[in-house]
């Protein structure tokens, strides 16, 4: 008596998910491997990894290097400069931006994580109401602690980089401004935990702010998504449903950018201290 059949489309999604774990043993320390070497990374037999890497070099999915070598192959190259996948931060972002917009019709900002480590906002998708939020200082750098986008920033960045802002001066530059090192580390724990930061004119008079972290195909953390509002449009409750919602839309964004989800939650964790 034999057992119920197999649906016959499980091998070939057997087969992507092979492929799949295969490409994703390149990467720039490890340009080109072996079959040997990619065999023993995916748990996958020598015969099998062999057999897969001819049926994607067939498909310009990888390239031999060398002698039984192989590297990533010229149709992801292709696909990456056809403009058919977004390159910079601000082409991933932008639809999801004007959506959320759309959806809130409130002004959602882009911030973006400088080399300094400070955070510029890079572009903005202005609400269509009358009273609205407006950034004017498109381009200039911006201190990390100041503002909802920098502190969601923050929050997930190195351990020991987060120590080296808490240690140093705070600037305050209103009356609201967290310049306490004690509180503002407890915020940046309480925002690793929900995935979005809030301010209440921290930076801006009368403006409240919801931001969630971007992360890239690294997992490391690119920069921020921000919902800007006038304090008279922002009760607590709205705070909590615009934060779930910046959150949401900041994952999709980092999935376009080639986040995973191990990936980020590996950076959350460092960030933590764990």
């Amino acid at each position: 008596m034999t057992g119920p059949e197999q649906p016959p489309a499980r091998n070939g999604v057997q087969s992507i998910d092979r492929a799949v774990a295969i490409l994703r043993c390149f990467d720039a320390r490890r340009p080109d491997l072996g079959i040997t070497e990619i065999a023993t990374a995916t748990g996958l037999s020598t015969s099998t990894t062999h057999r897969l890497l001819a049926a994607m070099a067939h498909n310009n999915l990888v390239r031999q290097t060398g002698s039984r070598r192989y590297g990533l192959g010229p149709l992801l190259v292709q696909l990456v400069r056809s403009g058919a996948l977004p390159t910079t931060l601000r082409d991933a972002a932008l639809p999801f931006m004007v959506s959320l917009r759309d959806e809130v019709d409130e002004t959602v900002g882009l911030h973006e994580l400088l080399p300094s480590g400070e955070r510029v906002v890079v572009d903005q998708v202005e609400s269509r109401q009358e009273l609205r939020r407006t950034y004017t200082e498109i381009g200039t750098p911006i201190p990390l602690p100041q503002g909802a986008p920098g502190k969601a920033i923050l929050s997930v960045l190195p351990w020991d980089v987060q120590d080296e802002w808490l240690r140093g001066r705070i600037e305050a530059v209103t009356s609201r401004t967290i310049t306490d090192p004690g509180l503002l580390r407890a915020e940046l724990a309480e925002i690793r935990a929900r995935g979005w930061a809030h301010s209440r004119s921290e930076r801006t008079p009368g403006i409240r702010a919801i931001a969630a972290p971007l992360f890239g195909h690294s997992g490391r953390v690119t920069g921020a998504l921000g919902i800007s509002v006038p304090e008279v449009r922002m009760p607590d409750t709205r705070t909590e449903a615009l934060g779930a919602r910046a959150s949401a839309v900041a994952r999709e964004v980092s999935e376009v950018l080639g986040a995973t989800r191990e990936a980020v939650e590996e950076t959350v964790r460092v960030a933590g201290g764990r």
